[in-house]
């Protein structure tokens, strides 16, 4: 439904004292970073690009001129990273557009995430979902903690969601079957390409299949209401069910017994839970033995 960049500026975004991370084998991370940046004149083509594919354009703006620039091209929402969560000069501000904001809680505390809500609450803006994460990249699929996206909908009464950095869709579709509304996850072109991120990121062919795959899911949830068999279940349950039938050749008049009762297949009968209401009453018609007994024949 959308496709999400993220707009940062090394001299902004990291100190070049900054240590380096130990899965990205302790590279200079501010030299990284620097390498990684997105060419801001790019994001008005990008934008045109998606929009004339169906596609929403929006972005996860890491300082003030990246939602100045965000802005001018009036993208629907935001998003704010979970190492951007405690950062509440960076909310305020993006909180302050009016845009509804994506704000995924990696590493957060239930504090963490309550003063990012309220940071875009002082401006006037409730429009917050929340992303169940975890910071870890790529992340193992023991510590997804699907379940926190039900302690997030109860503690904020807000929409919640995953961003997910495991290998593979599984545990992306098994967060929708949990509830999640909102899916975020890392594509590529190519997994073998050079760059922190390819290697546990998704490429076209499993992105579409995922979707398919959700879609299914989404369709699977129904209505929840139980009451009776569908439309299309309604020969199952004429056939397929069961009900009282004769066991014995029944004669007019005669009167039935327990006996002279069993309960199969067709279910084109009386219920078998109906047997105590038909039993002591007369057949008002011949009943051939193995038929199914209706309330017009007694």
């Amino acid at each position: 439904d959308a496709v999400k960049f993220q707009t940062f500026r090394a001299k902004d975004h990291v100190s070049k004292k900054s240590p380096g991370f130990e899965y990205l084998d302790k590279v200079d991370i501010h030299k990284l970073i620097k390498s990684l940046e997105l060419n801001r004149t790019w994001q008005e083509d990008l934008q045109k690009h998606a929009l004339s594919l169906g596609v929403d354009f929006f972005s996860s703006p890491c300082d003030i001129d990246a939602i100045r620039s965000l802005e001018k091209l009036n993208v629907p929402a935001y998003k704010v990273a979970s190492f951007d969560i405690t950062d509440d000069k960076l909310i305020t501000s993006i909180a302050s557009t009016g845009k509804p904001i994506i704000l995924s809680t990696g590493m957060a505390t239930l504090m963490d995430i309550d003063l990012a809500v309220q940071s875009c609450k002082k401006v006037g803006n409730d429009q917050v979902a929340l992303l169940q994460c975890t910071s870890l990249y790529p992340a193992p699929a023991n510590l997804s903690n699907l379940l926190a996206m039900k302690t997030l909908r109860c503690a904020f009464s807000k929409v919640v969601g995953y961003s997910d950095h495991t290998i593979g869709i599984h545990i992306p579709i098994a967060a929708v079957a949990m509830g999640a509304s909102i899916l975020e996850k890392h594509i590529t072109l190519d997994k073998t390409l050079p760059g922190p991120d390819h290697n546990f990121a998704i490429e076209p062919k499993a992105l579409r299949e995922m979707m398919i795959q959700i879609r299914e899911i989404e369709s699977a949830f129904g209505d929840g209401l139980k009451n009776g068999p569908r439309e299309e279940e309604i020969e199952m349950a004429e056939k397929g069910r069961r009900s009282l039938h004769a066991k014995v050749d029944i004669k007019k008049g005669e009167i039935i017994t327990d006996e002279m009762i069993s309960i199969k297949r067709p279910g084109k009968g009386i219920e078998p839970f109906m047997r105590k209401y038909v039993v002591g009453r007369a057949a008002v018609r011949d009943i051939e033995n193995d038929h199914w007994i209706t309330w017009d024949m007694i």
